[in-house]
C-alpha cells in the first residue's frame, strides 16, 4: 500500500519561497509518475505539476516559471520548488503517484496524504 509523507509547509511572505517534500513508500517508486496537488479553501483539488519515471515536467499555467518538480529515487522523494510566492498560492499542498501520467493528471484518486499548509501572507 503506497504510502505519502508531504512536509515542508508554512507561512512565507510574498515573494518568498518554500521547498516541499513528498516521501513515498510502499511502492517500487522509481517506476511510478508523481504529481503535486493543492486545495485553496472552497476551491476543488488541481494539479499543480507532475513529473515522470522518466524526469519529464509539466506544470500549470498559474505556477509555471515560478515552481518547479524534482525527484530523487535514491531517497524516494519528490520535491517542489516555489518560488515568487503569491497570495494565490496559499493552500494546502498534497502529492500522489500511479505507473500512469494520465492517472496522475486526472488526480481521481481514492486516498491521500494529509498533505501540507502553505500560506503566502505578509
Amino acid at each position: 500500500q503506497v504510502q505519502l509523507m508531504e512536509s515542508g509547509g508554512g507561512l512565507v511572505q510574498p515573494g518568498g519561497s518554500l521547498i516541499l517534500s513528498c516521501e513515498v513508500s510502499g511502492t517500487y517508486f522509481i517506476t511510478y509518475a508523481v504529481g503535486w496537488y493543492r486545495q485553496a479553501p472552497g476551491k476543488q483539488r488541481e494539479l499543480v505539476a507532475s513529473i515522470t519515471s522518466g524526469r519529464g515536467t509539466d506544470y500549470a499555467d498559474t505556477v509555471k516559471g515560478r515552481f518547479t518538480i524534482s525527484r530523487d529515487n535514491d531517497k524516494r522523494t519528490v520535491y517542489l520548488q516555489m518560488d515568487s510566492l503569491k497570495p494565490e498560492d496559499t493552500a494546502v499542498y498534497y502529492c500522489n503517484v500511479d505507473h500512469f501520467l494520465s492517472v496522475v493528471k486526472a488526480g481521481h484518486f481514492v486516498s491521500w496524504g494529509q498533505g501540507t499548509q502553505v500560506t503566502v501572507s505578509s
